[in-house]
């Protein structure tokens, strides 16, 4: 090629390049723009729950945090990534034969996507971590203590706290072949949940409690919460337990304390004859 073709060449992808850079600075504003649409979103008083659904508990909010926080995180990443895809579609399409200038490497942008990721993956995992130890945090005096028994294939519900006293019986709600067991709580006092199991793996689980947790043969889990509203919520196994895991559902009738303590009270003192002969009575939900 001719010297002069080559100087109008260099010329030619001079004023191409010119031509682009107001192009791109519209596009960079655009890109702040919905940057900052998301960071509004994030800063704004009123939160969307994304599809989460209502707690009964006191860990709802600090759950239902954690899980918005990263929502927003997905978002923030995901309207950064598709506006680099928009911007490399619209401001590096092919216009001519003529190559663009060519850059080998870009330290700025190659520390940029190194420590961005680094610095997301760090800030979920401390604000995770955090929240999981609130969460399974246990208190040194709880205000009722429930034994939960996982066999094949139903529930015992055993309150640990009764059946102290001479005369009085410990109060245990077992469930039956076609009938489901109904775990009684009262609201706002907080409660301990002791899992164990005699045969395979299950898993408690109330979903509105936004919790749940496995009951393992041979070892003991332990978790607390406060219910806080009341109502009767559907409990279920969530783990694949056996030929029957999908009759293993139970109930949890959350009421007032003082119904709460005329329940317990009714049972604690009911004659022993009148139990059933394994000991354990039978709820149903009213």
């Amino acid at each position: 090629m001719a010297p002069a073709d080559t100087a109008d060449a260099d010329e030619l992808a001079s004023r191409r390049v010119g031509h682009r850079r107001p192009a791109r600075r519209r596009v960079g504003a655009r890109m702040g723009a919905m940057l900052a649409a998301v960071g509004l979103l994030a800063t704004a008083c009123d939160v969307p729950n994304f599809g989460f659904p209502e707690g009964v508990t006191n860990h709802t909010p600090r759950i239902l945090n954690m899980w918005q926080g990263s929502v927003i995180a997905a978002l923030a990443v995901g309207v950064f990534v598709w506006a680099l895809i928009f911007y490399a579609v619209v401001v590096f399409r092919k216009r001519s034969d003529v190559l663009p200038r060519q850059v080998r490497y870009n330290l700025p942008v190659e520390i940029l996507y190194t420590v961005v990721p680094v610095v997301i993956v760090a800030g979920l995992f401390y604000y995770t971590a955090r929240d999981e130890s609130e969460i399974t945090k246990l208190s040194d005096n709880p205000d009722v203590t429930v034994n939960v028994i996982g066999f094949r294939w139903n529930w015992q519900f055993q309150y640990l706290d009764t059946g102290k006293t001479p005369g009085s019986n410990q109060v245990e709600v077992t469930g039956r072949p076609g009938e489901a067991p109904v775990l009684v709580l009262p609201e706002g006092r907080s409660v301990r949940f002791v899992l164990t199991s005699p045969d395979v793996i299950h898993s408690f689980w109330v979903p509105e409690f936004l919790f749940k947790r496995d009951v393992v043969p041979g070892r003991i889990n332990e978790f607390e919460l406060t219910a806080t509203k009341t109502g009767t919520f559907v409990g279920r196994c969530a783990e694949l337990c056996g030929t029957d895991h999908d009759r293993m559902t139970f109930y949890v009738k959350v009421v007032p304390g003082a119904e709460y303590d005329r329940f317990i009270e009714e049972r604690e003192t009911a004659a022993i004859s009148a139990a059933p002969s394994s000991g354990a009575t039978t709820g149903s939900v009213q």
